[in-house]
């Protein structure tokens, strides 16, 4: 055989659910995407301090962003727009799987940190429960570990807004007008155009880039 010996492999049912999930979104959401960089030097400052992950913090800001601005947190569903009081934000824990973080704007960075953590600990194991695999609100992926410096990713199901962010890299920046070096992260808005519009979009990412570069807040 010209490709030689073919293996196959049956998906597993979070691998079946997701490519079910993201052929869905594909064919029926008129998709919009936003990226921006961002000065990650006083994030990354912050993460040192309250010994989290990066992606702690970013999920922090996220989540502040979204509570902010309630079309991101929200999902297009029969003709109507249906806007979530909860933020509950379904974070990419693995190759086949993502896990929901209820209330992710109320949890301060060391929370999310050691909730993520044990997610993909459960997930591992199969423990995931239903509601966590199912009722996000809005989705969150770290993609700069796997080295990944622009990265995007597909809203779930009916889900306004997907967050993406990739590697941070270091870059020469300007400051006080001058160039000194820095570290640059992009982050990238996959959103359902039908309800989070251009400006509204922008004004999503603008606040999580803003919480980013201006962490006293998270």
């Amino acid at each position: 055989m010209s490709r030689g010996e073919v293996k196959i492999i049956e998906p597993s049912a979070a691998e079946r659910a997701l490519a079910r999930r993201v052929a869905e979104s594909r064919a029926t959401v008129p998709f919009l995407e936003l990226g921006v960089e961002i000065v990650m030097d006083r994030a990354i400052a912050l993460a040192r301090e309250r010994r989290v992950s990066i992606e702690a913090v970013a999920l922090r800001a996220v989540a502040l962003a979204l509570r902010d601005h309630p079309r991101a947190n929200a999902a297009y569903r029969d003709g109507h727009f249906e806007l979530y009081s909860r933020v509950n934000v379904a974070v990419a824990i693995g190759d086949d799987a993502a896990a929901t973080i209820f209330d992710a704007d109320t949890k301060s960075p060391e929370e999310l940190h050691a909730e993520v953590a044990e997610l993909a600990a459960r997930a591992k194991r199969a423990e995931l429960t239903s509601p966590e695999r199912s009722s996000a609100t809005a989705t969150f992926a770290d993609l700069g570990p796997l080295g990944v410096d622009r990265p995007s990713i597909v809203p779930m199901g009916s889900q306004a807004a997907a967050i993406a962010i990739g590697a941070i890299l270091e870059r020469p920046i300007v400051q006080d007008g001058a160039i000194v070096p820095g570290h640059m992260m992009q982050l990238t808005l996959s959103c359902d155009h039908r309800i989070l519009h251009g400006p509204a979009a922008a004004g999503f990412v603008a606040r999580i880039k803003q919480l980013l570069e201006e962490p006293t807040g998270l």
